[in-house]
Parts: structure tokens; sequence; C-alpha cells
């Protein structure tokens, strides 16, 4: 007799309403290929005018904008990634590649602002003259202007499709936005006043920050790596659905645990059934509830284990 191999790539068949995002909203990895294109022009630019101006500030803002570059490739592939569907390899899908990402990039954030740092402190000793500052003005202020743009534009796209990687990526451009402008002040100093000083020193204010979203970063990529529970918010909103089913076979659930993996969430919980429910009431009440927990928590895997009621249980 033949043996049955399992048939796994039907076992990991969703239906519509629990496939991932990308079906349902807007592309991400076109909000990232903008990023990538956004970042490789400011490079270019920010490069040919450290180079005029000799400006260390400048040229700090080319490392922050090859690393955010760096950050956009990954994120890039991340949104790719973790949009590919479920396979025997990987039965709960990819998209906590997101939250690797956004990870990596944190780490690639700090690394940037080590090396600024040092560059920054090295010139704070020995200050260079600055020339052709009206260039280097010009160039940050158009990178401030263009990364307020991008970054605003990668948030409306994170928030449309939950997306850690283009949050994370939106955050980078939203810090180089504000260490331009910093750059800008720093270098406005320096062709006032006449002294270079005002260069290194604006460079480690720029680190300094570059350091803090970094950390920020890392820290929202980690929670959801170690499997951390939704938020409240979410929690509450899956008990509502829940306890705002009025089947009379339902007794009470108990049991809930929920976490998150990029976008999608995933719930599971034990749902008790009166003495008298058939088997086949019981199933199709379970799908009830998963769609109820599913229009209250969009992009969510709900797993449901029936149980008979034996003693009361609080939800």
């Amino acid at each position: 007799m033949a043996r049955l191999r399992p048939r796994i790539p039907a076992l990991l068949e969703r239906p519509a309403d629990a496939i991932g995002p990308a079906a349902q909203t807007p592309r991400k990895d076109r909000a990232a290929l903008v990023s990538i294109a956004s970042n490789a022009t400011l490079i270019v630019l920010k490069l040919f005018a450290g180079a005029l101006t000799g400006s260390i500030a400048i040229i700090t803002e080319a490392i922050h904008s090859a690393i955010d570059l760096a950050a956009s490739v990954i994120a890039y592939w991340s949104v790719r990634k973790a949009d590919e569907p479920a396979d025997e390899s990987h039965l709960y899908g990819h998209e906590k590649a997101e939250n690797v990402a956004a990870g990596i990039e944190g780490m690639l954030i700090l690394v940037g602002a080590g090396i600024i740092i040092y560059e920054s402190a090295r010139r704070l000793f020995d200050p260079q003259p600055l020339d052709l500052l009206g260039v280097g003005l010009g160039v940050v202020a158009f990178s401030a202007l263009t990364n307020v743009g991008v970054s605003t534009y990668l948030y409306r796209r994170a928030r449309q499709t939950d997306s850690a990687a283009l949050e994370a990526d939106a955050a980078h451009l939203r810090t180089d936005a504000m260490t331009s402008t910093g750059v800008l002040l720093g270098l406005s100093l320096s062709e006032l006043t006449g002294n270079p000083i005002f260069d290194p020193i604006t460079a480690l204010v720029v680190a300094a920050a570059i350091v803090i979203a970094g950390v920020r970063i890392l820290n929202r990529s980690s929670r959801v790596l170690m499997d951390e529970a939704l938020p409240p918010e979410e929690l509450e909103a899956v008990r509502a659905a829940l306890e705002g089913h009025a089947a009379a076979e339902l007794a009470g659930f108990h049991k809930l645990r929920a976490r998150r993996a990029g976008s999608r969430r995933y719930v599971d919980l034990h749902v008790q059934f009166h003495a008298g429910t058939s088997l086949e009431r019981a199933h199709e009440l379970s799908h009830e509830l998963k769609q109820a927990i599913r229009d209250q928590v969009p992009r969510s895997d709900v797993l449901i284990h029936l149980e008979p009621a034996r003693e009361p249980v609080d939800g």
C-alpha cells in the first residue's frame, strides 16, 4: 500500500480574510524603492558638498544617508519576504522578516553614530577651515526637505500596511531630516562667526540624536521578536469580540494569548461550550468567533480550542 503523504500546500492555504496584507493594501515594496532612490541621490549630493566645503558635519550626513540606503535595501528585501506565503519550512509564514530587518536597521544606525562620533571628536581638536558653505547649506536644506517628504510618505504606507520595516525606514529618514536641520544651524553659525568649531560640535549633536533613534528601533523590534503580548487595547478588542457573541451554547473562554509577527497577529484561546452542544454547532460557532475577532483586530490568525464547560471560568 502506498504511504500517504500530508498535503502541506493544502494545509497552508488561508481564507481570504486571513491572507497577508499584500493582497489587500498598497504595495510595501514600492514605498521601499522610493526610499532607496531618495537615499542614493542624497548620498551623491552630500559627498559632493562635503568634498567642496570640507565640512565634517556634511560628511557625517552622507554617512547617515549611506546607512539609510542600506536600511532601505534591507526594508525592501524584508517586505517582499514577509509577503511570501507560508511553506513547508515556515508554516507560520515569513512576517517576522520585517521585525528582523527593523532590528538590523537599528544596529546600522548605532554603527553609523559611532563613526560620526569618532570623526567629529577628531575634528573637534583639529578644526579645519570651511569653504563654499553656501553650496553645503543648499544641499543640506534640500536633503532635509526631501527626507521630510519621503518619510511622511513611508509613515503613511507603514500605517496602511502595519509594516515594521517601513516604519523603521521612515524613522531613519525623519531622524536624518532633523539632523540635517541641526547641521544647517551649525554651518550657519560657522559662516556667521568664521569659527569652524561649530561644525564638529553640530556633528556630535547629530550623533546623539541618531543613537536615540537607533535604540528606540531596536527596542520595538526586539519586543516583537520576543513574542511580547499584544497591546492592552488590542487584547481588549479580542475580549470584546468574544463577549459580544450572544450564542446560548457558549459558556466562556480562557487561556487567551496573542502575539505579533510583522503585520500579522496570532491569537489562540480555549472556548467552552455548554453540555449538549454538538460538535458541528461548536465548530460553526468557532468560525463565527474567529470572524468577530478578525473584524476587531485585522490581519489576525485565530486558533480556537473547543472544550466542554465543567466549571465557571473567567474570561
